[in-house]
């Protein structure tokens, strides 16, 4: 089943001049399985192609549950430079958190984030 990244994890993200940093955290352990074999560095890229970005990387934190992707000239330029309305690293999280990808339907469950 097709799922919104966002339905299984949170972002943190900012601006590093005219690239950004970008870190995925799973809500749980299953979660991140998930995210390291589906959110690849060449999925990143090709999301956020239209926005400018190139030669993407990931790192893996494992103990934390969380990818982080540097995303270099995604923000055409950095704040002081590019003539978007919003040239700032902190959207990027958010557009990211509506990337679909593909779980399988029984690990939906255990991937979410629990709920008292």
């Amino acid at each position: 089943m097709r799922i919104r990244l966002g339905d299984i994890a949170y972002a943190r993200s900012g601006d590093k001049g005219s690239g950004a940093t970008l870190g995925i955290i799973a809500y749980t352990p299953q979660g991140y399985e998930v995210l390291r074999e589906h959110l690849t560095a060449d999925a990143m890229e090709t999301y956020f192609e239209p926005m400018g970005a190139v030669r993407v990387k990931r790192y893996e934190v494992p103990n934390l549950h969380v990818l982080n992707f540097v995303l270099p000239e995604v923000l055409a330029g950095g704040g002081s430079r590019s003539l978007r309305i919003d040239a700032q690293g902190k959207a990027v999280g958010q557009v990211a958190l509506e990337m679909e990808i593909e779980v399988p339907d029984h690990l939906i469950p255990q991937c979410r984030k629990a709920t008292s």
